[in-house]
């Protein structure tokens, strides 16, 4: 038997087993808390770089889902996904397989090295994508990659495009406009939860000019299509909605990523800090935000839900009453 063989596994990848074997026996059940990547790093001694790797892999795998305000949980069996990527098997593929590529058979080589840099996104973020990581996943010289993609801002675009690509779009005007422009809103929320590097990629001063991306636009579009609104109106109804989706994922992603890089949850950074929230809030100065229940800002879901229901409510009323003008 070869060395390479006989290596151990990497460590966050046997804690990661220890966790799943757990998961699978029933020992921890869906809803329950899973160790927080501060509590992983101390009960097995390890850094906090990979007590955040072996938290990466759980979620990636579909085993585990972070909740704000709880933590690390187990996810409901249904809600479990296998991780995307390079199919089952080894991923390495053959040098000449790419170099030889031709325009009519490259196709399922490039959807396969994206698949893999959104894995690699997906677990570790999106500052772990390099065309040279690729080129390790895939067993590969990294510049066979340049067949496919110019540079890592064109791998980004494709990226984005492969993952809107991913919904299926439901047929417009099936239950009126409102509930048209919720269900698309919700589709857009749970892929940007799902891929959390998402919003980072997506420009609205330079939109992204690829069809899964465009797809969403035009269906919004279709929606709207007969309601008498003013001539664009309806693309900055579409654009409005992005951004509504894209900013309150954002957020959601931005405590990921801290609590990655801190080992520290949201719901423990609200216990380490209560006794100064209480001194502050105690004060005259603050006497209303003290009356505020404080898990009304600990819910990204909640304040998704509250945003989209309040900006239809007001576009309603914009459509009730169009304007003869755009305005500007």
């Amino acid at each position: 038997m070869s060395a390479q063989a006989q290596r151990p596994d990497p460590p966050y990848q046997v804690i990661a087993a220890q966790i799943r074997s757990r998961i699978v026996s029933g020992d921890l059940r869906p809803g329950d808390r899973v160790p927080s990547i501060r509590q992983i790093a101390e009960r097995w001694g390890v850094a906090v770089a990979t007590a955040t790797k072996v938290m990466a892999l759980l979620r990636a795998e579909g085993l585990v889902e972070t909740k704000t305000g709880t933590g690390a949980v187990v996810s409901a069996p249904g809600a479990r996904e296998q991780p995307l990527g390079p199919p089952a098997g080894p991923n390495r593929v053959a040098p000449q397989v790419l170099r030889r590529a031709t325009p009519t058979d490259r196709e399922p080589h490039r959807k396969r090295l994206l698949r893999c840099a959104i894995t690699i996104a997906d677990t570790e973020g999106l500052d772990a994508v390099s065309m040279r990581r690729l080129a390790a996943e895939l067993g590969v010289g990294p510049m066979s990659l340049y067949r496919f993609v110019a540079n890592k801002d064109e791998l980004l675009i494709q990226m984005a495009d492969e993952a809107f690509g991913e919904l299926d779009l439901p047929r417009p005007k099936l239950g009126g406009w409102r509930a048209d422009l919720e269900r698309i809103a919700r589709l857009q929320w749970q892929l940007c939860r799902r891929h959390l590097w998402l919003p980072r990629v997506v420009s609205f001063t330079r939109p992204l000019l690829v069809p899964g991306m465009m797809a969403q636009t035009e269906w919004i579009l279709n929606a709207l299509e007969g309601l008498g609104l003013p001539p664009g109106t309806g693309m900055r109804e579409a654009l409005t909605l992005h951004a509504l989706v894209l900013t309150a994922a954002l957020s959601v992603s931005e405590e990921v990523e801290a609590e990655q890089n801190t080992g520290v949850t949201l719901d423990d950074w609200w216990a380490a800090t209560r006794a100064h929230a209480h001194e502050l809030l105690d004060a005259d100065r603050f006497s209303l935000l003290a009356t505020t229940p404080g898990e009304a800002t600990a819910n990204p879901d909640g304040l998704f839900e509250y945003g989209l229901a309040r900006h239809l409510d007001g576009f309603a009323v914009l459509i009730a009453e169009p304007p003869t003008l755009d305005a500007p």
